[in-house]
């Protein structure tokens, strides 16, 4: 029988130390690892070639309040950093059936610095079998945890992909554009289509990261330096915020005409300045694109690009009630709630309780509180099945709940 989820967090984050993991890698690159020190304030750091020390900060903030919390000093046995036993405990609390797990910002990020390829490519590796042999096979249908793709090269992104479908994790997380560029590439069509062939859904959290020195697109024509007009393509996303760039870019490069089956999900985006975006993305391609078609070899599309937005893009949000007030402005089948644990953002242990802020006190209706609680996560991540209450807390919750309602 499948699992029945009412409650999904589509945006936690894996904030335990690398000595949790760091076993994985092999010896031969072992002391590439990223290490875990103490550091003068008491407090524990992260240790990685190429980077500064890494602390934990806002990242580690779970059941704290505003009027205690100090980002100074703090250490890596707090709620969050656990194992998955754990994890599972602190979702019971807060009445999450399943939570979308993206890697730790003293993860991913903390491995770029790494010189040697076989080395970063090692930690990927090592890092992704153990969240798909050990965490998540604690349970694989609470634990969703999120394969990290390599940001050096195309080849390497697709071997990597195909390891994480063997490894049976359900989806993967890109930093870069598969070829690892910060802008689509005609090569990175090879990765679209074998994420789409393995049935591996695309996560993008908050944004693609701008590698330095690159351009935001790369045009089909390019007119000489000194006669170059200003960069049309900013202009598509002047008045978006985080993922607005790279949806632009996957819109003007052609990807979703080219992949009509690709769906894309921008992880804590938040939700109000969408509508606005979207307004301005299609006033300004009418604005600019003869020229730019012209002067670029910029491709015409289709649809206006809001269309493509509107159906290939979901995005997430943590608390955001004027972002909810405009759903249907975006499209409620494209929401999807994550409360962002252990992060600063997060409202854990009384996500119920915010959610019923968000959804009771404005008068959603039921169906629409239980797509973008609940339904949307397990559509996207394939999940299972989310019966027409999902809405409800869930039974681990209850407790939990009682509490607030008195």
């Amino acid at each position: 029988m499948s699992r029945v989820y009412r409650c999904v967090s589509a945006d936690g984050h894996l904030e335990f130390p690398p000595d949790t993991w760091s076993h994985r890698v092999s010896e031969q690159y072992r002391d590439y690892a990223p290490r875990r020190i103490r550091l003068a304030n008491g407090g524990d750091g992260f240790l990685v070639e190429g980077q500064n020390i890494y602390q934990g900060g806002s990242n580690l903030y779970a059941g704290r309040d505003p009027e205690t919390y100090d980002p100074v000093g703090l250490t890596w046995d707090l709620p969050g950093t656990g194992g998955a036993e754990d994890r599972l405990r602190e979702m019971d609390r807060d009445g999450v059936d399943a939570e979308v797990l993206f890697p730790g910002v003293g993860g991913r990020g903390m491995w770029r610095g790494i010189r040697d390829d076989d080395a970063y490519h090692a930690i990927v590796r090592a890092y992704n079998d153990y969240l798909g042999e050990e965490y998540c096979a604690t349970d694989r249908d609470r634990l969703i945890g999120l394969g990290v793709i390599p940001e050096r090269g195309l080849p390497q992104a697709l071997a990597e992909l195909e390891h994480v479908k063997a490894l049976g994790l359900k989806a993967i997380n890109l930093a870069v554009f598969p070829s690892g560029k910060s802008y689509p590439t005609p090569e990175d069509d090879r990765f679209w289509a074998a994420a789409l062939d393995l049935d591996l859904p695309v996560t993008i959290h908050i944004q693609i990261d701008r590698v330095r020195g690159e351009p935001a697109f790369k045009y089909p024509k390019e007119p000489p330096a000194a006669q170059r007009p200003p960069d049309p393509m900013p202009r598509l996303y002047r008045y978006g915020l985080r993922g607005a760039q790279a949806a632009t870019q996957l819109v003007m490069a052609g990807v979703f005409d080219r992949f009509p089956r690709l769906r894309i999900y921008f992880a804590e985006n938040q939700l109000g300045w969408i509508p606005l975006f979207l307004e301005q993305m299609d006033h300004n391609y009418r604005r600019h694109h003869f020229w730019a078609e012209r002067t670029f070899g910029w491709q015409k599309l289709e649809r206006l690009p809001s269309e493509y937005v509107r159906e290939h893009c979901s995005w997430g949000f943590f608390n955001d009630h004027y972002g909810i007030r405009v759903r249907n402005e975006i499209g409620v089948d494209h929401i999807l709630w994550g409360g962002d644990f252990p992060h600063v953002e997060s409202d854990w242990p009384n996500s119920q309780r915010l959610l019923r802020e968000h959804f009771e006190d404005q008068g959603v209706p039921a169906a629409e509180r239980d797509r973008m609680v609940a339904g949307n996560a397990v559509d996207f991540f394939k999940l299972g099945d989310a019966p027409r209450d999902i809405g409800q807390a869930s039974p681990q919750a209850a407790p939990a709940l009682e509490r607030v309602r008195s």
